[in-house]
């Protein structure tokens, strides 16, 4: 097993408890904009799951506020999951889409993602959305917006959607999905003492 899999001793249920009070204050609007999209409750079920797992590392000495998680479409068994490793892996390619991407191709051993669907806690840059469409993944699902996220750390913004619509590759891309709860990674203020040091490296 990777070691980014390992189990880290924290209180997920909590972490999804207090999210949840946000949520509830705009589940209308959340509602609303799922409906839009044909954003299933399995998305929003998975979605969770990628956030509690990404909550994993705040207790550790790199805490992340991006987390991915590759599923099989057809039957959602999970294929692989990773988060940012940037920082520990000293390479900036290693953001968790990237990342979980190479992970499950090399467990694959195989270049094509096709009939795979990924879930990122925050919609991915445009490297990260160029890299899931050269994989041929089917969907990609996404918890908060590039723009929430380029509140805390710099950021290239141009929307998953735009960077999509601009070949001839096709990926759905749906979101945000469960943006409240993802967006609690960021706002988290172990997240928010690593952004401050990212910026002054």
């Amino acid at each position: 097993m990777p070691l980014i899999e390992k189990s880290i001793n924290v209180n997920r249920r909590s972490f999804l408890l207090q999210a949840g009070a946000v949520s509830l204050s705009t589940g209308i609007l959340a509602t609303h904009a799922s409906a839009a999209q044909d954003v299933s409750a399995t998305d929003r079920e998975r979605m969770r799951s990628v956030a509690a797992f990404t909550a994993q590392t705040l207790s550790t000495d790199h805490p992340m506020a991006f987390g991915a998680l590759i599923v099989s479409s057809a039957t959602g068994e999970r294929l692989m999951r990773a988060v940012n490793r940037v920082g520990p892996d000293h390479d900036p390619s290693a953001h968790a889409e990237t990342l979980t991407i190479r992970l499950a191709c090399a467990k694959l051993g195989s270049a094509s993602l096709k009939g795979y669907t990924l879930y990122t806690t925050c919609e991915p840059c445009a490297m990260c959305m160029a890299c899931a469409l050269w994989s041929g993944l089917d969907r990609l699902v996404f918890g908060a917006t590039i723009a929430d996220a380029g509140q805390f750390v710099s950021q290239i913004t141009i929307p998953a959607k735009e960077v999509a619509r601009r070949t001839d590759m096709h990926c759905v891309v749906a979101g945000p999905v469960e943006r409240e709860l993802c967006m609690k990674l960021f706002t988290d203020p172990r997240m928010q003492k690593a952004f401050a040091i990212w910026k002054k490296q």
